[in-house]
């Protein structure tokens, strides 16, 4: 007998908005998370994420984007909570590299609010920038901070008051499907509904137990750094995006409270969730000091604390959001490639509309036939 019209796989952001969704939708839901979330050992954590609207990686995304604009201030209107802390943001890079060019490139598509600036422009501005002389920028206001743990607890309460079972410390194990419905067996029980949702993040690739999808997990570090002008309380630059190298990238998020964040985009180590090194060397410290001091002088180049975090990806770096091949009643939503926690409440939509039927296919950009062609 199908006890729940659709189980959900992991409660990190992307599964814990597709389950909100769902039961919103009237769905019999239950959700399952192996950790409490929000948790500290996957992808949705931190303290702090970026949103932004003119897309580098491709100006596909900016509708999504703007709809996730759209529900992240829903879902503050119905919780009462700050979710989203706008700041502006601002994406450097040679104008002939990738993020500035790719940046400008969807703010045109899109009619995006925004101004190029020259190296000299940006460092007027914010003084505590200092961009290479033949930089240049890409200013959006729009762009600001999401506060992962919140956002997480928010969809995770929404999807309870919609009707929604959670059961948390309980890990999937594995999973079975049939023409008729979909089985979970997890560490305390199995489960049967008519749907599945896998959004388990960094443990997708060892729940999918294949190598087609081409997922891979990469460790990533955040650190955290003192303003060299200690008092004040509040770092008043924006968002940064920085290609200071070609194909090298870091990010720097205002300090809210905590700190300035700032980390390498990418180039981490790989291994499995379970596996990965959550330690962080001293020579990863200094690398990103020597990079934040060279372009944000205005930061004290002491960490004042270092974080892991763990990037689920796929080779082109887009995101997989789609039906199983094999299995249509089961839909992977994962693998954002490190840049899809902005998109969290549109992928909960995404997600819903698949697994009910409404939507008869995702964007070609998120599509498994894409990733496995």
């Amino acid at each position: 007998m199908v006890t729940y019209d659709a189980i959900v796989v992991g409660l990190g952001v992307a599964g814990a908005a597709s389950a909100r969704q769902l039961a919103r939708d009237g769905q019999r839901v239950l959700a399952l998370d192996r950790f409490s979330p929000p948790h500290i050992l996957g992808s949705s954590h931190g303290g702090s994420r970026i949103i932004r609207e003119a897309y580098f990686e491709d100006s596909g995304y900016v509708p999504l984007v703007r709809r996730a604009y759209d529900l992240w201030q829903e879902l503050e209107r119905q919780t009462g909570e700050t979710l989203l802390v706008p700041t502006g943001g601002v994406t450097i890079g040679a104008p002939n590299g990738t993020l500035a060019p790719g940046a400008e490139h969807s703010a045109v598509t899109h009619a995006i609010p925004h101004e190029i600036l020259s190296s000299r422009e940006i460092v007027r501005r914010y003084p505590a920038l200092r961009p290479d002389a033949e930089m240049v920028g890409v200013f959006e206001r729009r762009a600001g901070v999401l506060m992962p743990e919140a956002c997480v607890r928010a969809l995770i309460g929404q999807a309870v008051a919609h009707g929604a079972n959670v059961h948390v410390d309980e890990p999937a194990l594995d999973w079975s499907a049939t023409s008729s419905g979909v089985q979970v067996r997890t560490s305390r029980a199995r489960y049967s509904a008519s749907a599945l949702v896998l959004a388990a993040g960094p443990w997708l690739p060892d729940l999918l137990g294949e190598t087609r999808f081409g997922l891979w997990v990469e460790r990533q570090v955040m650190h955290w750094f003192a303003r060299a002008d200690a008092g004040n309380a509040t770092d008043r630059t924006p968002i940064t995006l920085w290609e200071y190298e070609p194909g090298g990238m870091f990010y720097t998020i205002p300090d809210l409270g905590a700190g300035t964040k700032a980390a390498f985009h990418h180039a981490g180590e790989r291994g499995r969730a379970d596996e990965i090194r959550r330690d962080v060397a001293a020579g990863e410290i200094e690398a990103i000091a020597r990079i934040v001091a060279r372009f944000v002088p205005g930061l004290v180049p002491r960490v004042l604390r270092s974080a892991t975090c763990l990037y689920t990806n796929t080779p082109d770096q887009h995101f997989l959001i789609d039906r199983h091949p094999d299995h249509p009643r089961v839909v992977i939503a994962s693998a954002c490639s490190g840049h899809g926690f902005k998109f969290a409440p549109a992928v909960g939509e995404l997600v819903a509309g698949l697994v009910t039927g409404t939507l008869a296919s995702p964007p070609p950009l998120f599509s498994l036939a894409r990733a496995t062609s």
